[in-house]
């Protein structure tokens, strides 16, 4: 069987971490797409526009296919990347960790920082909660008001969820569903009325 669930977090969470006098404060976002990673990393940006690096990693979509690493001027593979191991370390998506860090007049050197980097995140996500999400798929299904009854017996299904629903000359309802169970469920339509996935 395939995998239809992915990991996240369910709300924004902080953290922090000092070493020889840097601080370095974690952030942890759900996040759906790049234009909501962009809005964090405003917002984040704006709160501490003292601080010398905003340093982030995300990880997008249910298959993780989508991820990009950020040492924002500290040394290549310093900040991003230790971020980024600790959310594959909690199998995570649609996830976003930022660390901002303020300088304390002593150099960490390169083992420092990945150090700290990847302890700040590791501490946020210590705060987080992690929950589990179902790959969901969305159609919609058209159909004569006299299937009306058939259509709402399947839209019953504990794995549906109703999104819109329409009626003028025919009947239109989006639904989402659990991936997994989504061809049980649009075969038995498609005897009703006219599916198509959105």
């Amino acid at each position: 069987m395939f995998e239809d669930t992915y990991k996240t977090i369910a709300s924004p969470c902080t953290g922090s971490y000092s070493e020889k006098r840097s601080k370095f404060l974690a952030y942890a976002f759900p996040v759906e797409n790049e234009q909501q990673v962009k809005e964090r990393l405003t917002e984040i940006q704006k709160k501490h526009n003292d601080a010398r690096h905003h340093c982030y990693a995300y990880i997008l979509g249910p298959h993780k296919d989508a991820y990009r690493v950020n040492d924002n001027g500290e040394p290549s593979g310093t900040a991003g990347r230790p971020i980024h191991g600790q959310l594959l370390s909690k199998d995570l998506t649609n996830t976003l960790i930022i660390v901002v860090r303020y300088f304390g007049g002593i150099k960490l050197g390169v083992s420092g920082l990945q150090n700290a980097y990847k302890t700040a995140a590791k501490e946020v996500l210590e705060s987080a909660t992690i929950i589990e999400k179902t790959i969901d798929e969305t159609y919609e299904v058209t159909f004569e008001y006299l299937q009306m009854n058939a259509v709402m017996q399947l839209m019953k299904d504990p794995f549906v969820t109703i999104l819109e629903q329409r009626s003028d000359s025919n009947c239109t309802i989006r639904f989402s569903i659990r991936q997994r169970e989504a061809d049980r469920i649009v075969t038995a339509l498609k005897k009703v009325g006219m599916v198509h996935y959105i």
